[in-house]
């Protein structure tokens, strides 16, 4: 939102107070406030009719400083917020000399200065992080009485940011202005079913606006040299988040907020879906099965999208009896082959479902100031929405969903949750404004909490399409409704990585895009792309997915990628276990693996897979693809050609082919077994170090064991110091 005509002049209709000096400062022993008023005082007759800005210092976590600006402070607490894993016991030094106050947390400091116009510094061991100076504070007032709370903190020469969420325009937000609500947009626009108010900076900081409101976010697009954002009220928090690195921060930011929950191995297989508004029954979904079984192609998880259910009667949660007279043993008959089950839900009850009713009666749907049920005609006729602030329909609904579990369910595909009213009244009282974004948290931890407490920790998984901060740990989310072409194969990915610099461990897409029909190219090579992703799901609108329906060569595309990525489960559960660990996504912007290469600043479409794996996605029908190598040997998964960085290559590749290059010195675990995800990862496994230089030492990952390689005089010495490996070799790969 911008509050300024140009850089003098405020818009018209609008006033602005600004913190004009420290009048003074109390130390506390973990936090230090700070007293502004919004001119100079220089005699006591100036502190009349005088406001004040209270700036609250204080520390949530070592290396996490939070900041509280507030005007007046009567307001009623905000619900909902955001809920932080703080620390209590770590140390905060809080100091306050003639000159400035200092609050330091770990490395990380905020400066006061009490002399002269408003000044914090933020620094990390001394060096320069951040700035918030005398024109960054602002409290505005709008022509309708409206109060707007800014803050604008400085973007340095070449500082690039990052995040906020699942964004569809440039992996760089310099330049743009982002408001953070949620809305069901498609991939195509500046909206986005995943706001995150968390910005991640290549100086190695980040910053998260502690509220699930609205943000309005104005990235050197206000004032160039600074990153402002807004919010309406007489209160605004955030936090910063100290480095040095991108993954530091992630690291940290992850901690306070929540790290991604660890996702069953299963839930890496290939998923295929019935599609959207096909046609379909229990002879189309069978088939379907025997077909990928036919070709040799591995299938984990089968997912039944919405019209499992019967039209107008969304949600229900009662299979069409038509469509599927008997589901128990249909999906026994499925789970006999090996497949899970996933199915669509949504968090809106149609006035025809049974449901509506007692939802109504039990007083479980969302209502209007009046006590009305709130209803609309969009999606579903005169739907309404479960208010999951109240405990008892939180639980009716999760009641619903454990019928299906019983029948064999494993897991659902949550969809929606972006279109929630502000025009109502919450069961908890809510500030409708807050739970807008918020109402995608409790809807996904509802059913993922569930998912849990019957599969147990690390077994539960959704498809998720709506999220904001702290989302992650209820995983996975997929990019939601892009269109069948390059163009939104190269925007899906864009927000992909958008949203792993913002926290989110795992992300999958539409192979082949969700609304019309790829065509044969755009499908084959959409494939190796999703396969390449952390989840891989095969799903459309109103055409199916199986690669039949394209050509034979779509099958053998489809059939090499599925394998090559099952033989890599050693190497991607390391990777995932990593995001839950340390909150490092599994699909990382190359920023985030090479952040002193100033070349990767601005690459949207390419990028890491785990710490080793950079995988630049082909999107053209010719196969002409460029990309970029930072410096190091780097050798070709697939052809084995060799490259020495930090160089562009240009190259033309096969349907059955792209770029994958392993980095200098990586040992790629390769499995034993390529037609499921879930095998012995440690046994038999093939160690491909690739590109090792003589007298190396260097550590193989894998899930449950690390063994220790060293080059002696060309030859791999093996050591297994954790966990347990059996009978795996070492190839030395373009030594």
């Amino acid at each position: 939102m911008k509050f300024t005509d140009g850089y003098w002049q405020l818009r018209a209709g609008m006033a602005r107070l600004r913190p004009a000096e420290v009048e003074s400062v109390e130390a506390g022993e973990r936090e230090l406030t700070v007293f502004a008023p919004a001119k100079r005082i220089d005699r006591r007759g100036d502190t009349l009719n005088q406001p004040v800005f209270t700036v609250t210092f204080s520390s949530p976590a070592r290396g996490v400083i939070g900041v509280r600006i507030a005007h007046h402070l009567g307001g009623l607490p905000a619900r909902p917020s955001y809920r932080l894993n703080t620390d209590d016991e770590h140390a905060v030094k809080v100091e306050v000399g003639p000159a400035e106050a200092r609050l330091t947390s770990g490395e990380l400091s905020a400066i006061i200065s009490l002399d002269g116009p408003w000044d914090v510094r933020f620094e990390q061991d001394g060096r320069p992080l951040t700035n918030s100076g005398a024109r960054s504070i602002g409290l505005i007032t709008d022509q309708d009485g409206r109060h707007f709370l800014h803050e604008q903190l400085a973007l340095g020469v070449g500082e690039t940011i990052y995040g906020l969420g699942e964004r569809f325009g440039p992996l760089v937000k310099n330049g743009q202005i982002v408001d953070t609500w949620n809305a069901d947009g498609g991939t195509s626009s500046e909206q986005a079913y995943k706001n995150v108010p968390f910005y991640l900076s290549s100086k190695g900081y980040g910053v998260l606006v502690d509220t699930p409101a609205n943000v309005s976010f104005e990235l050197g697009s206000e004032v160039t040299s600074r990153n402002q954002f807004s919010v309406e009220g007489q209160e605004l928090s955030y936090y910063v988040f100290a480095g040095p690195t991108p993954k530091d921060v992630l690291h940290r930011y992850t901690a306070l907020i929540g790290r991604p929950a660890r996702v069953p191995a299963w839930s890496l297989g290939l998923w295929l879906s019935t599609s959207f508004t096909t046609d379909y029954s229990e002879e189309t979904t069978s088939a379907f099965v025997d077909g990928m079984a036919e070709r040799d192609l591995p299938l984990s998880v089968f997912h039944f999208d919405c019209f499992w259910m019967r039209q107008f009667h969304w949600c229900d949660f009662v299979w069409d009896p038509v469509a599927f007279p008997d589901p128990e043993g249909m999906l026994r008959r499925l789970k006999d082959r090996g497949l899970r089950i996933s199915l669509w839900i949504n968090p809106y009850i149609a006035q025809r479902s049974i449901l509506f009713e007692e939802g109504r009666r039990l007083g479980y749907l969302l209502k209007r100031p009046d006590g009305s049920v709130w209803q609309w005609d969009m999606w579903q006729a005169g739907m309404a929405i479960v208010d999951f602030t109240n405990p008892d329909a939180t639980a009716w609904y999760r009641s619903k969903l454990q019928t299906l579990i019983d029948l064999g369910v494993d897991c659902f595909k949550t969809d929606f949750g972006e279109r929630i009213p502000t025009d109502v009244a919450w069961y908890d009282g809510s500030d409708p404004q807050r739970m807008h974004n918020y109402y995608a948290h409790l809807y996904n931890e509802a059913v993922f909490g569930l998912l849990e407490e019957n599969r147990g920790e690390g077994e539960a998984v959704l498809y998720a399409r709506s999220a904001t901060a702290g989302g992650q740990q209820f995983p996975v989310h997929w990019g939601g409704d892009c269109e069948s072409t390059f163009e939104a194969m190269a925007e899906s990915l864009r927000g992909g990585l958008s949203l792993a610099a913002s926290g989110f461990g795992y992300w999958s897409h539409d192979i082949g895009g969700f609304e019309g029909t790829p065509d044969s190219a755009i499908f084959k090579r959409w494939v190796p792309f999703g396969l390449l992703s952390s989840h891989s799901r095969l799903h459309g609108s109103s055409s199916y997915r199986v690669p039949w329906a394209f050509d034979e060569e779509a099958v053998d595309v489809l059939r090499k990628f599925t394998k090559l990525k099952m033989s890599l489960m050693p190497y991607l559960m390391t990777a995932a276990a990593e995001a839950h660990r340390d909150g490092v996504p599994m699909m990382r912007p190359m920023v985030l693996e090479f952040p002193d290469d100033p070349a990767v600043a601005y690459l949207d479409r390419q990028y890491m897979l785990g710490p080793d794996l950079l995988v630049a996605p082909v999107m053209s029908s010719t196969g002409e693809v460029s990309f970029y190598l930072p410096a190091g040997t780097w050798t070709d998964l697939l052809s084995g050609e060799q490259f020495t960085g930090p160089r562009w290559v240009h190259q033309t590749h096969g349907f059955d082919s792209l770029p994958v290059l392993v980095r200098e010195g990586a040992v790629i675990p390769i499995g034993a077994v390529d037609d499921r995800p879930e095998y012995n990862w440690s046994d038999n496994v093939e160690l491909r170090w690739f590109a090792p230089t003589e007298g190396q030492t260097t550590l193989a990952r894998l899930p449950g064991a690390v063994i220790e390689l060293n080059l002696r005089d060309g030859s791999p010495q093996t050591r297994v110091i954790e966990g347990s490996c059996e009978n795996y070799t070492v190839n030395l790969v373009a030594r």
